[in-house]
């Protein structure tokens, strides 16, 4: 699936270069002074903070699932919770923050714990909404490993709700994605969202 593959192109001198001259004018079109001592640096900066906070473009979550798969006959659920995350929202460019909450149930392999923080990383670290964020990592986790069923909530607070339009500090937004076993049985269903409690 397209979401599956980097699309990310290498950075490049060039290409912080880019970013940099583009935050330079910025600068000067809200009425500030780039050249003053204390925004000298600041489009070097920022061009890195995107380098990093983008780096998820250039990664492929599906291969690092598979670089720590493993047979077993496990069957019962595995989760991991409390998975913190940070993204920037596609339509503000504004940070939007929380945690996941993941869960399967292997179908003859079970993966490294620590790749599944990994590919919400991978994720989050390119524009998103949360919808789709929520369905990226449901749709790799199930793709890659085909286990019995797959559950993702996540649970977080938007910028772009908080300093500007609608300014309320206090909302978030939870969104909850599940594949197969997690979709049929409710009684699995219901244990996921007891645990995660």
């Amino acid at each position: 699936m397209v979401y599956l593959q980097p699309i990310y192109k290498n950075m490049s001198d060039n290409y912080n270069q880019d970013i940099a001259s583009s935050i330079k004018k910025l600068l000067s079109k809200i009425g500030e002074n780039p050249e003053r001592e204390g925004l000298l640096k600041t489009p070097e900066r920022v061009s890195k903070s995107m380098e990093f906070l983008t780096n998820g473009y250039k990664k492929n979550p599906s291969e690092i699932l598979k670089s720590a798969m493993f047979a077993e006959s496990y069957n019962q659920m595995v989760l991991v919770k409390d998975i913190e995350l940070y993204s920037l929202c596609e339509h503000h460019m504004l940070p939007f923050f929380g945690k996941a909450h993941i869960a399967y149930i292997p179908n003859g392999y079970i993966v490294g714990l620590s790749k599944i923080p990994r590919i919400v990383d991978v994720f989050s670290r390119r524009l998103q909404v949360q919808e789709r964020l929520t369905h990226e990592i449901k749709d790799c986790i199930q793709e890659t490993l085909n286990p019995k069923g797959v559950a993702v909530v996540i649970e977080a607070q938007h910028l772009c709700m908080q300093m500007r339009g609608v300014q309320k500090q206090h909302s978030s937004t939870t969104t909850s994605a599940f594949s197969a076993i997690f979709m049929s049985d409710e009684k699995t269903r219901a244990e996921f969202m007891n645990l995660i409690k």
